[in-house]
């Protein structure tokens, strides 16, 4: 079964997170699968939006962080996370995260690097990093550029999750629908992009990316030495295992 489902329909590319039972939680191998389906969507010249979402209960769940104990892929994980992020955020189609259940930590780094995002109400949304002993350098990459400076040193600093609706309120969502109306909320949005020039489109995201005084290619690459300095740390390597056991961490002050 791929971890990734791809369909089409109407120069719209649909991306489906296909690990269910694991709350669609990120490995190494979903987030190649992932970019790569992401590249081949951009390469066909018909396309024009792309889709993202999940199946079963949740969007994402973030990092799987069984695999994260593992030492030796540690670098290739946080490699390929940067790279997925990447891809997404550069893609020439317009992006949207169609979010439902929750969105957490890593998962919610995919929902910030698209350029829309739909929630259906009742959605947890949250950056829980620190909780793990982790840092939140890749996401935070988009985080700075969409919301204010107040909000985001709440969002990581508490890592509390928050609903959708606090979500839209501090611009870290666009719309919030109820359950049932996600998917035609997407259509919706989906129907009014598509009545736009695509080229005009593909420039106005490429100015976007150019206005700002650094890329995000180099705020990627500063973020991962962040990011790979705190998976290799003692509280990382504590957090993990807090989570994993179901126990509060032992932090050593």
């Amino acid at each position: 079964m791929p971890n990734v489902l791809v369909e089409t329909k109407d120069r719209t590319t649909i991306l489906t997170l296909n690990r269910p039972e694991r709350r669609n939680a990120l490995t190494i191998e979903l987030m190649t699968e992932l970019t790569d389906a992401i590249e081949r969507a951009a390469g066909e010249s018909s396309q024009r939006v792309l889709i993202l979402r999940g199946a079963g209960k949740a969007f994402c769940a973030g990092l799987d962080l069984n695999e994260t104990t593992i030492t030796e892929r540690a670098h290739h994980s946080a490699e390929t996370i940067a790279k997925m992020l990447l891809a997404l955020s550069q893609t020439r189609l317009i992006t949207i995260a169609q979010v439902h259940g929750a969105a957490v930590a890593g998962g919610a780094g995919i929902m910030s690097a698209c350029d829309f995002v739909v929630a259906a109400a009742r959605t947890k949304i949250g950056y829980p990093e620190a909780k793990r002993g982790l840092v939140a350098g890749l996401v935070m990459t988009f985080l700075r550029r969409q919301l204010r400076e107040r909000d985001l040193r709440e969002l990581l600093f508490t890592g509390d999750l928050i609903t959708a609706d606090r979500a839209r309120e501090i611009g870290l969502v666009n719309h919030v629908v109820a359950p049932n109306e996600l998917e035609n909320e997407v259509e919706k949005l989906v129907s009014a992009i598509l009545q736009n020039a695509p080229g005009a489109l593909a420039s106005s995201k490429r100015l976007l990316e150019e206005l700002w005084s650094t890329s995000v290619k180099e705020d990627l690459d500063c973020a991962l030495r962040h990011h790979l300095e705190a998976r290799e740390s003692s509280e990382a390597k504590e957090g993990i295992a807090a989570y994993l056991e179901k126990r509060p961490p032992n932090w050593i002050s």
